[in-house]
Parts: C-alpha cells; structure tokens; sequence
C-alpha cells in the first residue's frame, strides 16, 4: 500500500466517524495538494450533479481568500459584475466592474499579493466553463494570469471546477498553451457505487433492502443530488413516482438541463445519445454516424468523445479487435431511464412506476440496467471470485448467425481476459429469487462457450461466472458455473 492509498485510508476512517459519504481518495488527494510547497492548480471535474462543489466547499468548510461562480449563458459584463462584487467583499472596497478579464486578474493578483504569505492561499472559481463566454478573452487571460504569475506563488492554491467535462479537458487538462502540463492535480468525480448509496441513505435514515437500493440505482445512478431528493417517509416507488411522475415533479425536465448546459449544440448530443437509447449493446462509431445522419468526420468523433469524458457513454471494447470496432453504449443511468419512461409519460400518470411493477418491459429494463450496475462494480466482481489481483481487460463480444456452419449469433456482455491466461463470460441475470438453470440454458451456455473458442481461436481456460442477486440454485445443470458473484457482493466497499 503506498502512502497516497494509506492517507486515503486514514482520511476514509475520519470521515466515517464524521458521517461523511465517499470521496475517500479525492479527499487524500487535496491534503497531499495542501502540504505541498509549490502552487498548484487542481482541476475538478465530473458530471453535472456529481458532486463537484460540494466535495469542494465540505473539503475548505466554505472558507476561501476569493471564490467566483460562472453563471449559465451570461455575458462577460454580468460575469464580471460578479467578480468584482466578490473581490469587493474581500477587500472592503468600491471597485468598479473591470472592462476585461486581463484586468480582473491584475486586481486578482494585487489581492493575493495583499495575503500572508505564510498561509495557504485557496482560490476556486467554480463553473469555469461558463465563465468563458463567447469572445470574453477569458481563457487567455487565465492563462497568462497563471503561467506569468500563478504559477510561482507558492502558497497559492487555484482550484478550477466545472460540469461542462469537454470545455475544461480541452482547455485545462490538454491546453496547448500556457496552461501546458501545468496542473498539478486532476480529480474527476464519479456516481458513488452501490456502497457508497447505501451508505449515504442510511445517512439520511433510508433503510432499504438492497434489492431496492440497488433498482433505485439503476433509475439515479449514484449521483448526490438525486438521492438527496429522496424522501425517507416514502418506499422505494413511491419515491420515484414523487420525482418523476408526479406532474412538475423535480426531475421530470431534468433532462434537457443535463445535456444543453453542459454542450454547445445540445440537440446534437441528444440525438446521439437518444440512439444509443435503443440499443441494449451499444452501437459503433460507423452507425451512430448512420442512425443520426450526422456526417462520419472528426466533428462526430468529438462529440463521442465528450460524452465519454463526461461519463454519459461507455467504450465497450469488442474482444481482440481494434478500436474502431469499439461499442459506444449509453452508461448514464437517468438518461436511460428518461427515454425509456419519463420522456413519454411524465404527467400522465402519477403513479406510474407503482402500477407497471410486473409488467415484462419492466423486466427486460431491469435486466438490461443490471448488466450496467455489475460494469460499474467490475472492481467487486473480480474481489468476489478472487482475481482482484490479476491484471485483466474487459470488453464486449458477439458474432452473427451464419447460416452455411450452422453457428448461432451469440453476444457475450462481458468478458474479462485475464493476465494468467484465463477467459471469464460472465452471465448477469437480474431476479426477484435464485436463479434456475434448465436443460435448455445448460444448452444454450455450452454452445456460447463452443461459438467463442470456436471464433476467436482462443487457447486460454474458458469459465462461466455467472453474476445473479440470490445466486443460482443447485441442480444437475448448475455446475456449468465455475464462480458466482452476488448481489451482496456488489456492495462491497472497494479497498483503494
């Protein structure tokens, strides 16, 4: 264990005794930031809704020698207005407004000069993104702002924040100019996992089973805010009939805030993620192109891209091939749930998702998001049947019927390859009860293992692990399965 991932245990075991939820290691990461004896400047990232400010402002106790919040689509005067009204309340003066951001940190820069030096010097401008308004000049001003002064005051710590994950990759993390290799810390925010949400409704005095925890978050992902809007007097669907369906329910526009605050040309990333919707395996890059008739050029390219940075889109690799034939599938938990449910029946019926508890669609949603929560607890799956330790890849792969061999098409969801020569297919099924299996999946199981060695030539071990909320029930066809992974197993806590 190094010292970073010792300091994060060490602050993990704090915080729990503090009832603070998650964010272990982003929080070592800050007091190494803190310790150091040179600027830096941290760049925090992550989807909107994530998190982002609050990790900041609990981390500081929302104490800052200057903090400057970008507001959505303003121009650069009201921008400025506000730089200037908080530059005013820490100096008691009666500046008036800068013309330009060249100015704005010229009066930035006589701030700090004006500070103790011995003391640490912490500067977050939040939503940076929508501080750089169309023609402001602010990212130029930044950058000579920082790389002609920031950068050699060694008390400073700048912390730059933002949903907007494209704007602040591009123009932070992989700056060209000025800003070259100059942060000194990048912390991107992910959802809490299945630990993490059930320890932060706990928090809240939510004790649900995991059963439910674990369908809640197949609808909100673990993203903070979402959860926060849960009410403990309610059920599990009553809650999520409360703030989706009910008519103006808190979500129920959500979505379109979530991708054109966060995107120029929001519809264009809608229209993208909305045929990712469709399909439970995602699609490639050659048919998003065809399915949104958006040109297959670099402009394409990019906004995948983004999506990809922003967590909204998984890159699924296909096993053995190259990236072109990577499988873009659409991760974000509430987006999917949007097209599949909110888009088209919000306000309609207020208890929607109470009344369709057994409808099959419902099932086939189900199975298809559980397949997503065990992606995203790829770290749990692999503790559970013990390889934790061994270095892996995991992709996706599938074949089509051909007719002339007799070959069936078949699709395997999940595929880790290990480093000791080992091939696990995992089979995830999602169940109210154990999971049964007869002569006839005994079958299909046995081929699928036959098709894959058969296709790509493989020479390594090939086992099934089949990943199941309550297990899979003991019978003549059981042994087929090599490892189980449970529900329960989902929500251990990843060890850093």
């Amino acid at each position: 264990m190094n010292i970073i991932d010792t300091m994060a245990l060490e602050v993990y075991n704090n915080r729990m005794r503090n009832k603070i939820i998650g964010r272990t290691r982003e929080y070592a990461r800050l007091d190494k930031c803190m310790r150091e004896d040179v600027a830096q400047l941290v760049l925090v990232y992550g989807r909107r809704r994530v998190g982002k400010t609050f990790l900041v402002n609990q981390y500081f106790e929302n104490t800052f020698s200057f903090k400057l919040t970008g507001a959505y689509d303003k121009p650069k005067t009201e921008q400025l207005q506000a730089f200037v009204n908080e530059y005013n309340r820490k100096t008691h003066r009666k500046a008036k407004a800068p013309l330009s951001w060249t100015d704005a940190f010229e009066l930035l820069r006589e701030y700090i000069d004006s500070l103790d030096p011995e003391k640490k010097c912490v500067i977050f401008f939040d939503e940076m993104p929508w501080l750089d308004s169309h023609r402001s000049g602010f990212l130029a001003a930044f950058e000579y702002f920082w790389n002609d002064y920031g950068s050699s005051v060694d008390n400073l710590v700048f912390i730059v924040c933002g949903s907007a994950t494209s704007w602040l990759v591009d123009n932070i993390e992989h700056n060209k100019g000025g800003l070259f290799n100059r942060q000194t810390c990048k912390l991107f925010l992910e959802p809490f996992s299945l630990s993490e949400t059930e320890d932060y409704l706990v928090s809240k005095g939510i004790r649900w089973s995991r059963y439910d925890i674990t369908e809640c978050y197949m609808v909100m992902g673990g993203i903070p805010y979402y959860l926060s809007l849960l009410d403990k007097e309610m059920s599990y669907l009553q809650n999520i009939d409360y703030l989706f369906f009910r008519k103006k329910a808190e979500l129920w526009d959500e979505f379109d805030h979530l991708y054109n605050t966060l995107f120029l040309q929001g519809d264009t990333y809608i229209s993208v993620v909305c045929e990712l919707s469709k399909t439970k395996n995602g699609l490639t890059r050659e048919e998003i192109s065809k399915k949104t008739k958006l040109a297959l050029n670099g402009v394409l390219s990019k906004i995948i891209k983004n999506l990809v940075d922003s967590g909204f889109v998984r890159e699924n690799r296909f096993w053995g091939k190259k990236k072109k034939e990577t499988l873009y599938q659409l991760a974000d938990y509430y987006s999917n749930f949007y097209f599949h449910y909110i888009k088209d029946n919000a306000g309609q019926d207020e208890h929607y998702w109470s009344n369709t508890l057994d409808s099959p669609s419902r099932k086939v949603w189900a199975g298809n998001m559980f397949e997503q929560v065990c992606k995203d607890h790829i770290w749990q799956i692999k503790q559970r049947i013990g390889i934790s330790g061994i270095l892996s890849n995991e992709s996706v792969w599938f074949t089509k019927a051909d007719k002339e061999s007799g070959i069936p098409g078949t699709q395997i969801d999940l595929v880790i390859d290990r480093r000791d020569r080992v091939i696990n297919l995992c089979e995830m099924k999602y169940s109210l009860s154990t999971f049964t299996i007869d002569k006839d999946y005994d079958e299909t199981l046995r081929k699928r293992i036959e098709v894959f060695r058969s296709k790509t030539g493989t020479k390594k071990a090939v086992q099934i692990v089949f990943v199941t909320t309550y297990g899979v029930e003991s019978n003549q066809y059981s042994g087929i399965v090599q490892r189980q992974v449970l529900l329960d197993d989902l929500f251990k806590r990843q060890e850093w």
